[in-house]
């Protein structure tokens, strides 16, 4: 029983969208992680999947890529990117699928951790950051807290938090959500959003005693990687 991560599967089934516009490296990108995963990934393992699973605008278009990621060995626990406009009902969601989860305020687990997380945004401090960003990341940080808050209340204490965006700014200073990790005692970070030139300078390793892991699908060469 063994604990993956992968993010940004951006899926299109039901809609066109290639990937290989962003580069070659994404040509048939669906085929390289279907491969990787089924090579590694039994059905007693966990798949933690960081958001941008599907560029479906509507929950009705995103059913199909949903779908192919349950015909894939394991159980896997979502949160919401970016892109993932087709989330909708969150008790929808989890009904959708025994071995599909879905985390919105709420949390999984893992064996004896709670899996915690929210989509997360841009942080202060970085580029382009404005008044409307700040009201999105002050959500968030409510949001992860009561996530957090739910696991610890039903007496978890070892937590993983996935986030899809970074969990700080180009600069790498620290924000409000890694006060949060901080207080909390967070073990490990697993986060995505990243791609292209982004990937050249990335916030990872074992930081102030909290594991950050960068799951991008094109930096991790679309091939799941083992977190525990």
């Amino acid at each position: 029983m063994s604990l993956f991560a992968i993010s940004d599967l951006h899926l299109a089934f039901s809609t066109d969208k290639p990937m290989n516009i962003f580069g070659e490296h994404w040509y048939k990108h669906e085929e390289k992680i279907k491969t990787n995963w089924i090579e590694k990934i039994t059905d007693t393992d966990t798949v933690l999947v960081s958001g941008d699973i599907s560029w479906s605008m509507k929950m009705e278009e995103g059913l199909k890529d949903l779908e192919w990621i349950h015909n894939l060995p394991g159980k896997k626990i979502f949160i919401k990117g970016n892109h993932d406009y087709w989330w909708q009902s969150i008790s929808k969601l989890n009904s959708l699928y025994d071995d599909m989860k879905f985390i919105q305020n709420n949390y999984f687990l893992y064996e004896n951790y709670a899996i915690c997380g929210t989509r997360g945004w841009i942080c202060p401090g970085g580029e382009n950051f404005t008044q409307r960003d700040e009201k999105i990341f002050n959500r968030e940080l409510i949001r992860l807290r009561l996530s957090l808050d739910a696991a610890m209340k039903d007496g978890y204490k070892k937590y993983i938090v996935m986030l899809h965006y970074p969990p700080t700014n180009e600069k790498f200073q620290e924000t409000e959500f890694i006060k949060i990790f901080k207080e909390y005692k967070v073990d490990k970070v697993i986060y995505g959003h990243l791609h292209g030139p982004s990937l050249k300078k990335v916030f990872e390793g074992q930081i102030d005693d909290i594991e950050y892991i960068l799951t991008s699908a094109d930096y991790i060469n679309f091939n799941p990687i083992k977190i525990l």
